[in-house]
């Protein structure tokens, strides 16, 4: 009897059982139940003594007046409960331990998809609930609601006991049960839009709770706090609203069957009276079957009583289905492809931001090769952080392809790509942990030379030794315990750790003085010394003195690509020459360009940095009386919009 109830649960949160970790761990646990579903039975069966002791002591001991067999039946209806509260308790500990292995089943996807939906485009209301989802999953197995679907198999024998007792108690009870469970389903239908808003509405006011904390400073100093209050009032009383109008939905039923049941026990005992006044029963008959109907009816009582939760189960197993679904990791490649060291290419690629479809960068196409170091200028909203980002992977193409020496970045391992790139975003992004700990990327297999070098090629290391604890320092969430440039040196401390091929650096001197300029331009030369492609985005031209290419973007389109110095000269005359190449002439001009790279590829002289800051006479952009062409128009406003001539004799 107890395998019912197993495929119950399985069948009724899951219902068409796809093939999935979701679905599979669900039957993993469903197949552990097996056990509990042997303790519900025999909890089930010790449940009937208390309708035997019953039947017993109005049967026997009352008409004998027999104090021996009370006795002796009082023992045994003891030792029964003790019994059954130690299965019990056995059983409730089971389910806990279940829905612990279930959640432990899916972490990993579950961090895979808290990690894949803020690339996905997803809206903040969204990417938090995966793991909302799992938490109520867990709650409820590991709460009494399971215990309902293991009982229910059982409600047929006790039916039966019941028609053994006599046909009228039986139908009595077959007519209640039906009734109780025809508002149980009616339960189901009618609360289940309510609960479902009562949680999205849950879900948006705590994506606002987030964001204040997040933003507490900002909105304390510029003084938003009223109105950030209006607006949590507002979700909060939609999610008040919601969360009242499925509990009176719940609550109206529930009463209703409650009252269902004080009838059908209250007939229960009418109709055994009535057997006992007609001599066609006992009295210990009319007892017994009032406690034993209270018995077969106590699984529709928990699965009511646990309605609310059950319903949320179901629908969050629903979710987990599909975002595990689409935030699978894909397959790993069949062979490890070893370090790249040769060429860094990009060909015909377009980039969109997560969940949109306008381009933000347009057919871009360029090769670099080992030890080259490209300056990514444009002015703001030319799509530089967007390509940026599909360089590194983080950002799917929608066309073209990123490779490394020839291979797709596809071809490679999460993992493994990771070793082979550095990246500093121009939100630095540091984590709560030490000094060393972010360096090394929490790789707990970092040797102590690797973090010092990294360190060390970003001058960081000095400034690591004066921190209270050096290495061992804990910077706490976000770095909040170092200054906005120092999080900005050990980010690149971070990027550069392992000896990556590829290191893109997204503004990495937003947060720097002088010498933490310095000590960028002389990292930038070493990385470059070691035969290491970097490319840098900046505004400030400390941060270009040690790169021997650049590429100008204007509307994510690529306006002038090839060596700095003929770069930022064409783009500072306004030549006609840099125009807007037609269609494939990127391609050429890059292939052209890049090999001539190794010319001016020498890392600079310390001298260097002064030198580009000499130049203001270079500063001045171009006359609204620039070349009449109108092929030379973008550059010209480009230039206009980015002051890349200040740049020109670096």
């Amino acid at each position: 009897m107890p395998s019912p109830g197993i495929a119950g649960i399985a069948s009724f949160l899951s219902p068409d059982g796809p093939e999935d970790l979701v679905g599979l761990r669900l039957r993993e646990s469903a197949r552990r139940m097996v056990g509990i579903a042997v303790f519900s039975g025999v909890i089930n069966l010790l449940a009937l003594s208390g309708s035997l002791y019953m039947l017993q002591v109005y049967d026997r001991v009352l008409p004998s007046r027999n104090l021996a067999t009370l006795v002796g039946l009082s023992l045994m209806v003891l030792v029964a409960y003790l019994a059954q509260g130690y299965f019990d308790a056995l059983r409730s500990r089971m389910l806990c331990r279940v829905a612990t292995m279930f959640d432990a089943g899916l972490q990993e996807s579950i961090h895979t998809a808290l990690a894949t939906l803020p690339l996905r485009g997803v809206k903040p209301v969204l990417m938090q609930q995966p793991l909302r989802d799992l938490d109520q999953v867990r709650a409820f197995m590991s709460s009494m609601g399971p215990t309902a679907f293991l009982d229910m198999p059982w409600i047929p024998i006790f039916l039966i006991g019941l028609f053994l007792f006599h046909p009228l108690i039986g139908l009595t009870a077959v007519i209640g049960t039906l009734s109780i469970i025809s508002m149980t389903l009616l339960t189901e239908r009618l609360s289940k839009g309510a609960a479902k808003a009562a949680m999205e509405t849950s879900a948006q006011r705590q994506v606002l709770a987030d964001a204040t904390q997040r933003n507490a400073e900002v909105i304390r100093a510029l003084g938003m706090m009223d109105r950030f209050t209006v607006r949590w009032s507002q979700a909060n009383e939609r999610y008040l609203r919601e969360n009242v109008r499925a509990t009176d939905v719940s609550a109206n039923l529930g009463s209703g069957a409650k009252v269902m049941r004080f009838v059908l026990q209250s007939g229960m005992l009418g109709m055994g009276a009535y057997l006992v006044v007609s001599d066609k029963g006992s009295g210990g008959i009319m007892i017994a079957s009032s406690i034993l109907m209270g018995r077969a009816l106590a699984p529709v009582e928990v699965a009511l009583g646990t309605w609310k939760q059950l319903i949320a189960a179901r629908q969050s197993l629903l979710r987990l289905r599909d975002i595990c679904k689409v935030t699978a990791k894909p397959a790993a490649p069949p062979v490890v492809l070893p370090r790249p060291s040769r060429e860094f290419s990009v060909q015909d690629l377009s980039v969109a931001a997560p969940g949109t479809a306008r381009p933000l960068v347009s057919n871009i196409s360029f090769t670099l090769t080992a030890g080259t170091g490209l300056a990514l200028l444009g002015a703001s909203a030319s799509g530089k952080t967007s390509l940026s980002k599909a360089l590194v992977g983080i950002w799917p193409s929608q066309q073209g392809v990123v490779r490394l020496d020839g291979a797709a970045l596809d071809q490679w391992r999460n993992e493994d790509l990771g070793r082979y790139v550095g990246y500093l975003p121009q939100d630095v992004a540091l984590f709560d942990g030490t000094v060393a700990e972010n360096i090394c990327r929490f790789d707990t297999e970092a040797t102590s030379d690797a973090i010092l070098k990294a360190a060390q090629i970003a001058g960081v290391h000095d400034i690591i030794l004066r921190l209270p604890e050096g290495y061992a320092t804990r910077i706490g969430e976000g770095g909040m315990s170092l200054s906005a440039g120092q999080r900005q040196r050990v980010g690149l401390a971070r990027a550069v750790f392992g000896d990556p091929f590829l290191i893109v650096l997204d503004e990495p001197n937003a947060n720097l003085d002088a010498e933490g300029e310095n000590a960028l331009t002389r990292a930038i030369a070493i990385l470059r010394h070691l035969k290491c492609i970097v490319i840098v985005i900046s505004h400030r031209p400390s941060a270009l003195a040690a790169l021997n290419m650049a590429m100008v973007l204007y509307d994510g389109k690529v306006i002038a690509f090839g060596p700095s110095q003929e770069v930022f000269a064409r783009v500072r005359s306004g030549a006609p020459q840099v125009a807007a190449p037609t269609q494939g002439a990127p391609q050429v001009a890059a292939a052209s360009q890049v090999a001539a790279a190794p010319k001016v590829g020498a890392p600079p002289q310390a001298s260097a940095p002064p030198r580009v800051a000499a130049q203001p006479r270079a500063a001045a952009p171009p006359r609204a009386a620039a070349p009449p062409q109108a092929a030379a128009a973008p550059i010209a406003r480009a230039a206009r919009r980015a002051p890349i001539a200040e740049r020109a004799r670096s």
